[in-house]
């Protein structure tokens, strides 16, 4: 059997997995929109399109563009002026230790390719 998240932790708000609605206590919306965005944007820095991100919050969330949207509001994750590509910005607590060795060694990565 199976034990429930604990009291502090953000997946008490989801069901099989999925957030049917943010909580409405800020300090909830909180923790599980930062867990939310470490799940769908795993890697920092990394550009997604914008449907891209529609469909792996769709996967997480009945509501994937409230769900992005409070992302992008409590500053986890940053947006082309147009709205067409978003990436994540703020490491979480649910990052892994690795998460910003990565990201750098990807925005090397990009430089040395000429892509920025």
């Amino acid at each position: 059997m199976t034990e429930p998240p604990a009291t502090g932790d953000p997946r008490r708000f989801l069901r099989d997995g999925r957030l049917e609605s943010l909580p409405r206590r800020w300090r909830d919306k909180v923790a599980v929109t930062r867990f939310l965005a470490t799940r769908a944007m795993p890697h920092l820095l990394e550009p997604v399109g914008e449907r891209e991100l529609t469909d792996r919050l769709a996967e997480l969330a009945d509501d994937p563009v409230g769900l992005r949207r409070a992302m992008v509001d409590l500053g986890l994750v940053r947006r082309t002026r147009d709205g067409a590509e978003y990436w994540r910005t703020e490491l979480t607590e649910h990052d892994p230790e690795t998460a910003v060795e990565q990201a750098i060694d990807r925005a090397l990565g990009d430089v040395s390719e000429g892509r920025g």
